[in-house]
């Protein structure tokens, strides 16, 4: 890669720092098999005027989700479980579910299956209060958040069971909406392999892949390297301290709820393990996670092309299919930033971010903590300069 263009990335990191856009943010670019760069800039916390470092440790939100669909492969190459099984073969809570409609609710056409919840075609959605589906999820998610720190605390199980009675936005199969499939898949996991996610993460991917540092919660000795929150509602950088899906901010406890869709701490040095692994189709050095086929199976787009229309109406995904919990770029000419056919990746509510482009043997992480940002302009700059600095 060409170093110099790369450089433009301590530049455009210290821009981010310096105007109040982000409080601290880190990037590391892999490529031919070795580290190609690693830039960081700012600070992890404010107040305290702690440096960011690379061993900063950020709340991953969405980008929990690879790695759960990870783990979800693992069982499928095994044989413990069929794409095509319905969910309420494992969860009875999605017996007989209804879709809502204008003139009510109805039985669905057919059961939700593991492959909807992979392609986020199964009707569920994230809270919200755009229909009766984001509406009853926002109620649930109100009492997993009161119960959070009580005796009462809700299991993942428990959470989504009860989240499968709730009404469909739309039939299975029918239409692509981002929503709470991940964290469905999660208590899946918990119901084929008998123990809980988070124990079932650390056994088959963290410790073969030496992820010292992610999983569900902090300990007390690591918690100096949390990096803070932080929120602009308009008067600059604030700390955010509150709940969000059901995570506590702090992290400092092992949680009852451990989500598959956005639960997870990690550094950015253990996620590249983890993007390494699935670079190498699988493998990282003597280590085995996943065999080729199955990464190769788990990166293709398997959404109708019909389907992409619906992707597409997050402007962040132009161009872009989706499949196994990630976007996979179908369509080069259609996104708004240089792109690679067959780049796969996703990023995570507070800025954590990640993408995969096996045509050119590269992946690039990103890591920052500030809520409702993801894929931002900020993030398509950097990624052209990553990839105009390929020779």
């Amino acid at each position: 890669m060409n170093q110099k263009r790369l450089s433009r990335l301590q530049e455009l990191l210290q821009e981010m720092t310096d105007t109040g856009y982000v409080a601290g943010i880190n990037c590391l670019v892999w490529q031919g098999g070795k580290k190609q760069c690693y830039y960081q800039s700012g600070m992890r916390d404010l107040a305290s005027q702690l440096p960011l470092t690379r061993d900063t440790i950020f709340r991953l939100y969405s980008m929990t989700k690879p790695i759960t669909a990870a783990a979800i492969m693992l069982l499928l190459e095994e044989g413990r479980i069929d794409l095509y099984d319905a969910v309420s073969d494992y969860l009875p809570g999605f017996l007989d579910q209804e879709v809502m409609t204008a003139q009510g609710p109805v039985p669905v056409k057919r059961p939700v299956i593991i492959q909807d919840l992979l392609n986020m075609t199964s009707g569920l959605t994230y809270p919200g209060e755009s229909c009766t589906s984001e509406i009853r999820t926002d109620m649930l998610m109100d009492e997993v958040i009161t119960k959070l720190s009580s005796p009462r605390a809700m299991t993942t199980c428990e959470i989504m069971n009860r989240l499968g009675k709730l009404p469909l936005a739309f039939h299975p199969g029918e239409k692509w909406h981002y929503g709470m499939s991940a964290d469905v898949l999660g208590a899946i996991i918990e119901v084929v392999s008998g123990m809980r996610l988070g124990d079932f993460l650390r056994l088959r991917i963290f410790a073969p892949l030496k992820m010292n540092d992610t999983g569900f919660f902090v300990p007390p000795e690591k918690q100096s390297r949390l990096s803070k929150a932080y929120q602009d509602i308009g008067k600059g950088l604030e700390e955010f301290h509150f709940p969000h899906l059901g995570i506590s901010n702090d992290m400092k406890t092992p949680p009852a709820f451990e989500s598959g869709g956005a639960g997870l701490v990690s550094t950015i040095d253990d996620y590249a393990r983890f993007a390494q692994m699935l670079l190498c189709q699988g493998s990282l050095g003597n280590t085995s996670i996943l065999s080729p086929r199955t990464v190769s199976f788990m990166t293709q787009a398997h959404l109708a092309p019909a389907l992409d229309s619906y992707v597409w109406q997050w402007e962040s995904l132009s161009g872009c299919s989706y499949a196994n919990l990630m976007r996979i770029m179908r369509d080069p000419g259609a996104a708004i930033s240089i792109s690679r056919p067959g780049e796969f990746g996703w990023d995570g509510w507070m800025g954590t971010y990640m993408t995969i482009d096996p045509a050119d043997d590269m992946f690039l992480l990103i890591m920052y903590q500030k809520t409702d940002t993801g894929t931002t302009a900020y993030t398509r700059r950097i990624r052209n300069i990553v990839f105009s600095a390929l020779d």
